[in-house]
């Protein structure tokens, strides 16, 4: 009998997970982020295996958190066999190297590891670009006693390091080099890219945005009849995918788009211009949010800060409540007076206060159930109604 393989979790790296609160972050936020990393880790194919928080005013400059903390974490991780130790914003070079220094351990950060999923989840030669451009943004300042695997190149005739350059420095010069070299083969696809948006003609432009993981392909699915990529987890779309939409005879192009997170490394708003450069350029934005998430509100709120980041905040917005299947609450009794919060306020409520909130913009389905679609594209069809009309005035005895 052959020997059965060891299960997955035992092969598993494991890894603790460390934030802080702050005077900007209160424990219950810090609590949140911290989820929110799990996942993360989780993605990117280590196994949590606890979180640990800390109070403190601002990070420590040298070591992110303080020294009891560390002393804590040497403890934790020399008795649980610990391999990996998250933290849940973006270090700093000198914080890095001065953890690693002291835990002896894997140092990542919040930002290193969504590049690492965008990474594993680019399919095609654009998505891998945009997303090796920010990784070696990202890695630039961090090569000293960190850079492993650039192919280097020394000595012999032609060699562009002299006998007595720093390694260091040769390598930050090939880093260099090859971001100079992306940001070039980045330009040209980009081109490309704009030619492809204007060759699609004036047609009314829709595009869905939203928090990562919330159902915007499964809803691209639905709406377009296509097979978009579709899958449980985190950032499972980066590229922009486009598809001609027809409602009652009323045509126009829907873009899928990526999704947005809370503190999303700034190298890859950067280096994914061209793909964020559908939501800017669209007439239209269907925000797609899970309401069935305990903090949905604080999802949409990263959204609406990063569309008015990217420039895109003054673009008209339908608000797309998705996953209300898996919407759960606790029923109070009719005696009971506590003030209404987040845990106990029912669907229909929350209907009322958003519908009134957003003037009526907004509509509550299941994309997995195909719940209250039909009530998705009338309100989608009302408004690219409307700006076809204006911008066709001449045709809109069509409609």
């Amino acid at each position: 009998m052959s020997k059965q393989p060891e299960s997955t979790a035992s092969k598993q790296r494991k890894a603790i997970l460390v934030g802080l609160i702050t005077k900007h972050q209160n424990i219950e936020k810090a609590q949140e982020y911290l989820d929110e990393l799990a996942f993360l880790v989780e993605t990117d194919g280590l196994l949590p295996d606890k979180q640990f928080l800390q109070r403190l005013e601002k990070p420590d400059k040298s070591t992110f958190v303080g020294k009891g903390k560390i002393t804590e974490l040497k403890a934790y991780i020399k008795e649980n066999d610990i391999d990996v130790v998250v933290f849940d914003d973006e270090l700093s070079p000198s914080q890095q190297r001065n953890l690693e220094k002291e835990l002896e351990r894997k140092i990542l950060d919040r930002t290193y590891l969504i590049l690492e999923i965008f990474a594993s989840r680019a399919r095609t030669a654009h998505a891998r670009t945009q997303v090796e451009l920010a990784q070696y943004q990202y890695l630039l300042p961090r090569l000293t006693g960190m850079w492993t695997h650039l192919e280097r190149q020394r000595g012999g005739t032609g060699t562009r390091g002299g006998a007595g350059e720093k390694e260091i420095e040769t390598d930050r010069r090939n880093v260099r080099d090859k971001i100079s070299a992306l940001k070039r083969e980045l330009t040209h696809i980009d081109q490309q890219m704009a030619t492809q948006r204007k060759n699609r003609g004036e047609m009314i432009r829709v595009a869905l945005v939203g928090y990562t993981n919330v159902g915007k392909s499964t809803l691209m699915n639905l709406l377009s009849k296509s097979t978009v990529f579709a899958e449980n987890k985190l950032f499972a779309t980066l590229d922009t995918t486009v598809r001609k939409v027809v409602i009652d005879n009323l045509p126009f192009l829907l873009s899928d788009t990526v999704g947005f997170i809370r503190k999303l490394p700034t190298q890859l708003v950067e280096s994914f211009k061209s793909t964020l450069d559908e939501v800017r350029e669209a007439d239209l934005l269907l925000h797609v949010v899970d309401i069935s998430h305990p903090v949905f509100v604080d999802h949409m709120e990263t959204v609406t800060n990063t569309l008015t980041e990217i420039g895109a905040g003054d673009k008209k917005i339908i608000t797309v409540f998705n996953k209300i299947d898996a919407y759960q609450h606790i029923t109070k009794d009719a005696d009971d007076l506590t003030p209404e919060n987040k845990e106990n306020i029912s669907l229909e409520q929350l209907k009322q206060t958003w519908m009134h909130k957003d003037n009526g913009l907004c509509v509550f389905i299941s994309a997995i159930e195909k719940s209250n679609i039909d009530e998705l594209r009338a309100l989608v069809y009302e408004e690219v109604k409307k700006l076809h009309v204006k911008r066709y005035p001449y045709n809109n005895l069509l409609y």
